[in-house]
């Protein structure tokens, strides 16, 4: 077997990649994190709307458990809370990338 046919069949890490791949590549992924911010976001908000739904039927002298309507708050606030947390730590890293030099 000589040189060439195997150098033909072995597939370099080295080797560039298409512009089209990267930029299929770079597409999906934003796809992907875009879906998946939406959902959490999603999620963050039904959380808050659970605990006022919950805190305007104690209000109005609705059935419901103090404990509940306490649980579903403290849910909600700590969703909320990570959500601004993580929200933070992306802006500094986005920040931190600004800032290196290339």
């Amino acid at each position: 077997m000589l040189l060439n046919e195997i150098n033909s069949n072995v597939v370099s890490p080295f080797r560039p990649l298409s512009e089209k791949k990267v930029q299929k590549s770079a597409f999906s992924a934003q796809q992907s994190f875009a879906k998946v911010l939406k959902q959490s976001i999603e999620q963050v908000n039904q959380s808050q709307l659970e605990a006022d739904r919950l805190t305007e039927k104690l209000v109005k002298g609705e059935n419901v458990e103090l404990h509940q309507v306490m649980i579903a708050a403290q849910k909600a606030t700590i969703s909320l809370q990570t959500a601004v947390e993580i929200r933070n730590k992306v802006v500094e890293a986005y920040q931190e990338m600004m800032r290196m030099q290339v």
